[in-house]
C-alpha cells in the first residue's frame, strides 16, 4: 500500500472526499438500521449495520491509512482541535446565519444547539491535549 507521502496532492483530495462519502454513509445506514429496528425489521437493520461497519472499519480506515489521517495521541487531539474550532467559529455560525435569512428559524436554532455541544467537545480535547503533553 502506497504511503502518504507517495500520495500526490490530487489524489489526497480525492480520498478525503471519498471519506466524507464513507462517513456519510455509515451513519445514514446506523440511522436506517436504528429506524428498520423500531419497525420490527430485525434483517433490514442487521443489514445496514453490516454495511455501515464495512464502509468505515475497511473503505474510510483504508482510505484514511493512505492520507494519514490518524497519527499519534497528541496529534490526533490537535487535529480534533482544529475540527472543532473550525465548526465552532466558522462553520455552524455561518450555517445558522444562513438557515434564520432563509426563514428557517427551526434549524437555525438547531446549528446554534450543535455549535454549544462542539464547544464541549473542543474543551474535552483541549483538557486530554494538557493531560498527556
Amino acid at each position: 500500500m502506497a504511503t502518504p507521502a507517495q500520495i500526490t496532492a490530487a489524489t489526497r483530495e480525492d480520498l478525503l472526499n471519498a471519506m466524507r462519502g464513507e462517513a456519510f454513509a455509515y451513519a445514514s445506514y446506523m440511522l436506517f438500521a436504528e429506524t428498520a429496528r423500531r419497525n420490527g425489521k430485525s434483517e433490514v437493520a442487521d443489514l445496514f449495520e453490516a454495511t455501515a461497519r464495512t464502509e468505515l472499519l475497511e473503505h474510510f480506515a483504508e482510505q484514511a491509512a493512505l492520507t494519514g489521517l490518524v497519527g499519534g495521541d497528541a496529534d490526533n487531539l490537535r487535529h480534533a482541535i482544529e475540527g472543532e474550532s473550525h465548526e465552532i467559529d466558522v462553520l455552524y455560525p455561518s450555517y445558522a446565519e444562513h438557515a434564520r435569512a432563509a426563514g428557517d428559524a427551526a434549524a437555525a436554532d438547531r446549528l446554534d444547539e450543535i455549535r454549544r455541544d462542539e464547544l464541549d467537545h473542543l474543551e474535552a480535547f483541549r483538557e486530554a491535549l494538557e493531560s498527556i503533553a
